[in-house]
């Protein structure tokens, strides 16, 4: 089985969906952080968190070969690692795909998440069902870090009345290599929230126009793994 159809057997409530824009300032992410709504939507009390993202893979890069990505993520008092597969197929209605019609700005795909440690042998690590993937695509092979990002990220709540539709996330990020800065990115992500039922493009459309409405955005096509790799090769071309 090609790895990419691992995506046709996750259940619904497995994929990520969301809406990535990027910015050149910071002045974009304060603006977000300090509103009360989105449209119509109404925002969570902001929550700040300081991230340090190791992006892994074998030093014959078996995962990204394959079209995953591994990070090992550590918060205050927590570590946690995320699988992040390839895109997921969408259902294409009259008008296209949700993908093609948002402009790129909408990424979906399957992720899968359990709990790492400190070390970088996911044999180390707490059994899940993100650990036996990640076991099965690198063949046991030892990991090696890529790069590392290191995040200041601000979530807030998006909800529609009482129902949540999703978190806002306002991240400032320094892009590391070999213990090396090379550089930042602003990033801004809507998730929304898993069910089993596909996002409704009209949603996903008005939530896209307000986000851009608030200024100094634009549609990001690129994963933040895509753009730190983007960066790391201008930075050493």
């Amino acid at each position: 089985m090609a790895e990419g159809s691992f995506a046709g057997r996750l259940d619904p409530g497995l994929v990520e969906t969301e809406l990535k824009l990027t910015a050149t300032s910071a002045g974009p992410l304060q603006r977000l952080a300090g509103m009360r709504q989105l449209g119509s939507m109404l925002l969570g009390p902001p929550q700040t968190v300081l991230e340090l993202d190791r992006y892994l893979d074998t030093g014959d890069g078996r995962l990204a070969a394959a079209g995953w990505a591994c990070r090992h993520r550590k918060r205050p008092g927590r570590h946690l690692i995320s699988l992040k597969g390839p895109p997921a197929a969408a259902t294409a209605g009259p008008r296209g795909a949700p993908g093609e019609t948002l402009g790129g700005a909408l990424h979906r795909r399957p992720e899968i998440e359990g709990p790492a440690s400190a070390r970088l042998d996911p044999r180390d690590w707490p059994a899940s069902a993100a650990r036996d993937r990640l076991l099965e695509l690198t063949g046991g092979r030892q990991l090696q870090e890529r790069l590392v990002l290191r995040q200041r990220r601000t979530e807030r709540s998006v909800r529609d009345g009482l129902v949540r539709v999703g978190t806002l996330s306002l991240d400032r990020v320094s892009v590391v290599q070999h213990g090396a800065p090379i550089g930042r990115l602003w990033c801004v992500e809507l998730e929304l929230e898993r069910t089993t039922a596909a996002p409704r493009e009209g949603r996903m459309r008005r939530l896209l126009a307000d986000l851009l409405a608030v200024g100094g955005l634009a549609i990001e096509p690129l994963t933040k793994l895509e753009r730190a790799v983007a960066l790391i090769d201008r930075v050493s071309a």
